[in-house]
């Protein structure tokens, strides 16, 4: 068995293709560092021409580390160039640096390509280089094809640990009686998801109603109850999170039932980061379920124009959904699926 070895790439993102030649290299070395190469330009430039948000390489090492923390005898390291494009990487220099961070003779030099060749022969010519799944047979992906096609297409090609990333989130707004729950279960069963139920809900019916009797520490767990269970429903969902209500929703509770606004749950709006807002209007029938107390249609649609311009107030863009509760789901469906794919 050969002593070192390292396998390097951008993992921009990193898929099971990675994963595997990570794996393999890993039991024919007694030691292998897994190098990330980035540039933050030349990174960022890569993802706004793909279909992938901007990865950082603090959130790509952050993969790697957790891909790899059962494998005793792998490293991570990170390994910073100032190429500004693919084309005009320097070679020379970044294996100069891969060098400097290993600190050790290097045996082995892991990639999936046979075209490297001559170039690691040239620049690593006491290392052996060692290709694995070059036709991509195990797993037929690539970092580019994933940006150029978007994440979703290879969904079952990329490690657990990095979905959460690319995950969009769905808040399912609006105000009481208005189909928010049925439709965040109608949407995550068609799309095989999880979702986030109303927190909000759950703590009123923990203390028998909200009318008169919920204050300022209900709410406070009600905000970071619901966050919290959204981190948690993150892991679990299958491209798409919906989530059953937020914090403007909240905040929009607070003043109802306080009387005043909370300043701290204002944090908590800005802090959250939402892809699609799927706001329902109030237009089908109001249903007394014992813990909603504005029926009167009047006050239903002074409520509504109310929440409405909060979201208005705050910049943050909705879709509206109105109709039956086949037109709602239809209507939604188009677009998460705009979201997801357009």
């Amino acid at each position: 068995m050969k002593k070192v070895g390292f396998f390097g790439g951008k993992f921009l993102p990193l898929h099971m293709g990675h994963v595997y030649v990570i794996t393999k290299a890993a039991c024919m070395v007694e030691e292998l560092y897994v190098i990330l190469s980035y540039s933050k330009s030349r990174d960022s430039l890569l993802c706004q021409a793909g279909r992938i948000p901007d990865l950082p390489h603090s959130v790509r090492l952050q993969w790697l580390t957790t891909v790899t923390r059962d494998m005793e005898n792998v490293k991570v390291l990170a390994v910073e160039d100032d190429a500004p494009s693919d084309e005009t990487y320097d070679w020379e220099k970044g294996a100069y640096e891969i060098k400097k961070a290993i600190g050790k003779p290097i045996d082995v030099v892991f990639s999936s390509e046979h075209s490297y060749d001559p170039i690691f022969k040239r620049l690593y010519p006491d290392a052996e280089h060692v290709v694995i799944d070059s036709d991509r047979s195990h797993y037929p992906v690539s970092g580019t094809a994933i940006r150029k096609h978007g994440p979703y297409r290879y969904w079952d090609y990329i490690p657990n640990a990095v979905k959460s990333y690319f995950v969009k989130k769905v808040a399912i707004v609006g105000t009481e009686s208005c189909g928010k729950s049925t439709l965040t279960r109608y949407l995550a069963q068609i799309y095989g998801t999880t979702y986030v139920e109303e927190y909000g809900r759950t703590i009123c019916e923990e203390i028998g109603g909200c009318d008169g009797i919920i204050n300022e520490e209900h709410f406070k767990e009600i905000v970071f109850g619901h966050k919290y269970m959204e981190y948690q429903k993150v892991k679990e969902a299958n491209k798409v999170l919906f989530i059953d209500s937020e914090a403007v929703v909240s905040q929009y509770y607070a003043e109802l039932y306080l009387g005043y606004p909370c300043s701290w749950i204002e944090g908590a709006i800005l802090a959250q980061n939402y892809d699609l807002y799927l706001y329902l209007e109030p237009d089908v029938p109001w249903i007394d379920d014992g813990f909603r107390v504005h029926g009167d249609e009047k006050i239903r649609q002074c409520n509504n124009e109310k929440l409405k311009q909060m979201f208005q107030e705050r910049n943050i863009p909705i879709v509206t959904i109105r109709g039956s509760y086949l037109e709602r789901l239809e209507q939604a469906k188009r677009a998460v699926d705009q979201l997801l794919f357009g």
